[in-house]
């Protein structure tokens, strides 16, 4: 018997893995290999998970208090201790704004598929991680790619973006810090980002998860200066605790 599959099934295609899953590295080379394919900081053990994440998670097991069903938003305690640590002065978080994914990517295809129908589009970086492409794709819709300008540290081409906004236009997607380029915006360029969303009444979808690894200057995160303009921020614990898989 053959079995068809899925109209989305069939629309969902990663390059990266594609490529990354292929690799064959020459043999006996003289030189040694440098993987950058992946960003998974514990790839060659020189990066390893805190003691107090292992600690604290031999205790809740050990505890044997936590192995019932959760909310299908998380648990309670987690969520407060999230909206805890995001909370800024300027960036009130609450628990009620906090939804607990499986991972980065299970946020971003979350607040993604939230957003798209077929035929509609969001905007996203280029450079840019090819995630955001994959999961649009496969809902049926198509992005539209915004330009990164070396020349001004990464920033997104906003000129650029406004061009591209269009009556299918879902939402705007940025990614800061960036990746793979490395830059953290300004807050002034974090301003004119929002503009460009109120102008078109459009939400912001920010992919916030290099965040906590800033180590010149401050990360500004996007809901602060955002106003009345909703933001989809994910993040998640895997770059910056080292427990990409937890």
């Amino acid at each position: 018997m053959k079995v068809s599959s899925s109209k989305k099934a069939k629309r969902t295609f990663n390059p990266i893995r594609a490529i990354v899953d292929n690799l064959k590295p020459p043999q006996n080379h003289t030189k040694k290999m440098l993987n950058l394919a992946l960003g998974d900081p514990t790839a060659y053990g020189n990066l390893q998970c805190p003691e107090v994440l292992i600690e604290g998670l031999r205790e809740s097991l050990n505890a044997q208090n936590s192995n019932g069903y959760q909310p299908s938003t998380g648990s309670g305690p987690a969520r407060k201790a999230i909206a805890q640590v995001s909370t800024l002065s300027d960036c009130i978080v609450t628990e009620d704004d906090i939804i607990i994914c499986s991972g980065c990517s299970g946020a971003l295809e979350l607040a993604i598929s939230v957003l798209v129908n077929e035929g509609e589009n969001i905007l996203v970086p280029r450079p840019g991680f090819p995630l955001y492409q994959v999961i649009t794709e496969s809902l049926g819709g198509n992005v539209k790619h915004y330009s990164l300008k070396p020349e001004k540290e990464w920033e997104c081409d906003v000129e650029e973006m406004d061009s591209l906004v269009d009556e299918n236009t879902k939402a705007i997607l940025i990614t800061n810090p960036s990746n793979p380029c490395g830059s953290s915006y300004s807050r002034e360029h974090l301003i004119d980002i929002v503009a460009i969303a109120r102008k078109h009444q459009v939400p912001i979808i920010a992919d916030e998860i290099y965040g906590g690894l800033v180590f010149n200057g401050s990360f500004t995160p996007i809901a602060s200066v955002s106003g009345e303009i909703p933001v989809l921020s994910v993040s998640g614990l895997a770059k910056e605790f080292i427990v990409p898989g937890w």
